[in-house]
């Protein structure tokens, strides 16, 4: 295991996905892109046997999580918050707590608001987010832009699904990039 933050492994690393709901998904520019890349993100998930935090944002008012996402998430309970911010909810600081990982894939909406507030209370509580950018999105292109660099400056790391999933995978030797591989051509 390396001890460089900068660098992903998969016996440091836990995927967070924030808040892909019904209500609320629809008015994200380029939504479907991004349910595309967060379901290779749970993929990859599966084959690297990586932890799976979702969450969802007053679950009452905006739905649940989308379909297509909770169908590859296993049997993840999502946790509902009413915070912006995920560590705002005592019950994914425990969550996320009893996974052992101190690195966090993060993906999820809005890029300005929760997924921002999340990847600052992370870097606060010690952890190293990497952000999964193409997975990561907002209603206007500005305010995704504005939380990317918000997120960087504050010691966050911007990432791509391919670049993570590569860095995560290491090797072309093994089962689970042979496993992957068909959702990166």
């Amino acid at each position: 295991m390396s001890a460089d933050p900068h660098t992903l492994s998969p016996d440091r690393t836990a995927l967070i996905v924030i808040d892909l709901q019904e209500k609320l998904l629809p008015a994200i520019d380029g939504h479907e892109g991004l349910v595309v890349q967060v379901r290779t993100l749970l993929r990859l998930a599966s084959a690297l046997e990586l932890p799976v935090v979702l969450t969802t944002q007053y679950r009452k008012g905006l739905g649940p999580i989308v379909p297509e996402i909770l169908e590859l998430a296993g049997d993840v309970e999502p946790i509902d918050k009413v915070a912006f911010g995920c560590f705002g909810s005592p019950e994914f600081g425990e969550r996320l707590r009893d996974t052992g990982r101190d690195q966090l894939l993060v993906s999820g909406v809005e890029a300005h608001i929760c997924v921002t507030q999340s990847v600052l209370g992370a870097v606060a509580a010690g952890f190293t987010p990497h952000v999964v950018t193409d997975a990561t999105g907002s209603r206007s292109e500005v305010n995704r832009q504005l939380g990317f660099r918000r997120m960087e400056r504050a010691g966050a790391w911007l990432s791509s699904t391919e670049m993570a999933a590569y860095e995560l995978l290491g090797r072309a030797d093994n089962a689970a990039f042979k496993q992957m591989l068909p959702y990166f051509r």
